[in-house]
């Protein structure tokens, strides 16, 4: 992969350092970022029956933002991922770890950005969990690593109702659909409706990459709640359930399948190109240049379709009520 401008590499190489540790917590990711003078950071730590995680949410403050009073549209940027490490049984950052390490590089970067007077218009909110001893699950054709946290209860945090449009990034290599090597997009999801893919975000997709888009060709099943037992590419594509927000994936990828449990493979010339891409949305999105989607042709299909998404989420709060 030719690329010549690594803007985020220095903002991943940091990232990745401080998450390659057996006793990496929430805490520390706090005290990392507070040694930046970012203090816009909410911890909380989340028990299941597999464990537990620190769930992390930053948030980066826009010249016209929400939390300022203002009105300029909100990002939110997700880091999906079961953990960033899977000991006792696999030493050291695992695949599955992606998605937090785009996350909170994007974070820093924008952070940086910020205090250096390149402030954005509006508001970015960061959401994503720590766990470095994550279990794992099988999958096919390579294992997933798991969430120590029941998937409905990540999914509620991660997702925050001033997100106006929202990000998903997550290790998508698991698979035999998209095997091109950095990352790919998904088509756009609102309301549990597949709409096309965002022509600003392949434009921007193309300027950070110098090449055509790559898509993920996401079905009705990547978008099914995970209880539903259909075959999910991975569950990258599930904070829509959760928002009325449009949700676009950002699919981190390899050439051939890779499990989420192995390590030395989080590939960081994708990584750093994939943070470029988040935090080129949240430049554009912000400031009113860059849609997800057409409302008029949501409405279209909404009116021939139904609501969709409310048969979904009853599904899913059906799951959550057997529990």
């Amino acid at each position: 992969m030719s690329v010549r401008n690594l803007s985020c590499f220095k903002q991943v190489l940091e990232v990745m350092d401080l998450l390659d540790d057996p006793k990496i917590n929430g805490s520390r990711v706090k005290k990392f970022f507070e040694s930046y003078g970012l203090y816009e950071f909410e911890l909380k730590t989340l028990k299941g029956d597999r464990g537990l995680t620190d769930f992390v949410k930053i948030i980066i403050p826009g010249e016209k933002g929400k939390s300022r009073g203002g009105s300029a549209p909100t990002l939110g940027i997700i880091g999906r991922l079961g953990g960033v490490g899977a000991r006792p049984d696999y030493k050291g950052l695992v695949s599955d770890a992606d998605g937090a390490i785009v996350a909170l590089a994007a974070a820093l970067k924008l952070w940086e950005m910020s205090m250096r007077g390149d402030k954005l218009l509006g508001d970015i909110i960061i959401t994503t969990h720590i766990c470095p001893n994550a279990p794992v699950i099988p999958h096919e054709p390579a294992p997933f690593v798991g969430s120590p946290v029941d998937m409905l209860t990540i999914l509620e945090h991660e997702v925050d109702p001033a997100m106006d449009a929202i990000l998903s990034i997550d290790a998508t290599k698991a698979n035999r659909v998209i095997k091109v090597e950095g990352f790919a997009i998904t088509p756009t999801v609102k309301d549990g409706i597949i709409l096309k893919v965002s022509d600003d975000l392949i434009n921007i997709y193309e300027r950070v990459m110098g090449k055509p888009a790559a898509i993920v060709p996401i079905t009705m099943q990547d978008i099914t709640p995970f209880n539903v037992e259909v075959y999910h590419i991975n569950t990258i594509m599930l904070p829509w359930l959760m928002t009325n927000s449009p949700v676009v994936g950002v699919a981190t990828t390899a050439s051939i399948p890779i499990a989420g449990c192995a390590t030395s493979a989080n590939y960081i010339i994708g990584l750093e190109r994939a943070t470029a891409f988040c935090v080129e949305v949240a430049k554009e999105f912000t400031s009113g240049r860059c849609s997800f989607y057409d409302p008029k042709e949501f409405e279209i299909l909404s009116r021939i379709y139904g609501d969709i998404g409310m048969r979904m989420r009853e599904i899913l709060r059906g799951s959550k009520e057997a529990d």
